[in-house]
């Protein structure tokens, strides 16, 4: 029976492989696959309809109301334009110097990965980010890793991704937490030495140039340098006159108050500092964000269209969600465990260094929706291990949080490298071969980490 549990989800990855079927709809029918197998009923305790679909659609109900709540603050900051102030901030500081504007849209690419994950958040940093960079001679490959490595530095402390681990692995969110905070430095390390070194290897290319950057230096620079210098004007004037210009550039910019870019921040001080749960933290940003960047007579009609928006955002997610909690519910059946229970004991390994050795090489097999990959059949095999006691859960989170980090990145299938790769001007592929090296090595951190506190 377990070898036919096995084949099925080799099955199911080959459909989503080869795209017959999409990830949720293929994810639903193997969950349902494995409960026809192993005999469930059809109704009652431990069956098809009333465990699997009804508890299972349901299971992971809390991280969907993050992922909407997140994608809700992600329309506000592209709406009110605390992303772009945050992105263009950084920009002009940088300058002309390739290194610091990358490492700069590497540290809001973080940011803004804290909030929202996937497409979106590569395009709240991405859309300015990306042709900046590239205007001052950042690779476009190096560029568009930069935006998918600095989100993954930020997906440590993404809200939603800690309600899901919590939620799909039944563990505690101060425990969730207390891994992410030991999985942050390794990902931030390896960040910051991607753009230290791939800025560096290829030298400077310039391939395209910021209508924005042009007004910086053509418009803004030379009519500040103009006014300063001529006309007689007297010091205190032009003070006044430079700063009437930052403020006339920031409402033509549509540049946010420096109060409300805050807002990526006000979750995570009220979560990590002040332990409060994840979803009043995170509505707590989007109140932070909509007050502090919209008139009192505007306020319901943006609260409303931001919502509406983010629920288009979350809907792809969220119904890899409901998919991914059937599956869970049908690998936890009592039948399901029993039947891969001596099958994984035979393959799984227990020491730590080879726990280590194994999985690091195993670390592609998360890449191209792979049975590895946690919001994929991952899901449902990490379900297995807790189910059948082979690890402990808080092994399993140190096991798939790791890899979350190389899908996050790498993997050519996901929207956000997609779409990155796409608006950089090179090939998906291209970007996962760049970053790979990188984001292997935060895994293996990870993975380490793991193996010497928990097995």
């Amino acid at each position: 029976m377990g070898i036919v549990i096995l084949l099925l989800m080799l099955a199911g990855v080959g459909l989503m492989l080869t795209r017959k079927l999409p990830t949720a709809f293929a994810l639903v029918l193997l969950g349902l696959a494995v409960a026809v197998v192993v005999g469930a009923p059809l109704t009652g305790e431990n069956s098809v309809l009333d465990t699997v679909v009804q508890e299972g659609s349901t299971t992971l109900a809390a991280t969907m109301l993050a992922v909407l709540i997140g994608s809700w603050l992600g329309k506000l900051m592209e709406e009110t334009g605390i992303a772009g102030t945050l992105v263009r901030k950084i920009v002009e500081f940088g300058g002309d110097r390739p290194t610091v504007v990358a490492l700069g849209v590497l540290a809001v690419s973080a940011l803004v990965g804290t909030v929202t994950g996937s497409a979106p958040a590569a395009m709240m940093a991405g859309i300015i980010g990306i042709p900046a960079m590239i205007a001052v001679g950042v690779p476009k490959t190096t560029a568009a890793g930069t935006i998918l490595m600095g989100i993954a530095a930020g997906l440590p402390f993404e809200l939603p991704v800690w309600q899901f681990f919590s939620t799909a692995l039944e563990l505690p969110v101060e425990t969730v937490r207390s891994f992410m905070l030991r999985l942050f430095p390794f990902a931030a390390f390896f960040a910051v030495v991607f753009v230290l070194v791939e800025t560096r290897r290829k030298g400077v290319e310039h391939a395209w140039s910021l209508a924005s950057a042009g007004e910086r230096s053509g418009g803004g620079g030379a009519g500040d340098g103009g006014s300063s210098a001529g006309g007689g004007a007297s010091g205190g004037d032009g003070r006044k006159g430079a700063a009437r210009r930052r403020r006339d550039r920031a409402r033509r910019m549509g540049d946010a108050p420096w109060y409300a870019l805050l807002a990526p921040v006000v979750p995570l001080v009220l979560a990590l500092g002040f332990e409060l749960a994840i979803i009043p933290s995170m509505l707590a940003g989007v109140l932070w964000a909509l007050v502090t960047t919209t008139r009192p007579g505007q306020l319901s009609k943006r609260l409303l269209r931001t919502l509406y928006g983010g629920f288009e955002v979350a809907a792809p997610p969220i119904a890899l969600f409901i998919a991914i909690g059937i599956l869970l519910a049908a690998v936890k059946l009592p039948g399901a465990v029993a039947a891969l229970d001596p099958l994984v004991k035979a393959v799984a390994p227990g020491n730590p260094v080879v726990f280590v050795l194994v999985f690091t090489l195993l670390v592609p097999l998360c890449l191209y929706r792979g049975p590895l990959n946690v919001y994929g059949l991952g899901a449902g095999i990490a379900g297995v291990l807790i189910a059948a006691g082979i690890y402990p859960a808080v092994a399993v989170l140190g096991l798939t949080a790791s890899y979350n980090q190389v899908f996050g990145v790498s993997d050519p299938t996901s929207t956000q490298t997609v779409w990155a790769a796409q608006y950089s001007g090179v090939s998906p592929q291209q970007v996962m071969l760049r970053t790979l090296p990188y984001v292997w090595c935060v895994a293996l951190g990870g993975l380490i980490v793991t193996a010497t506190t928990q097995l």
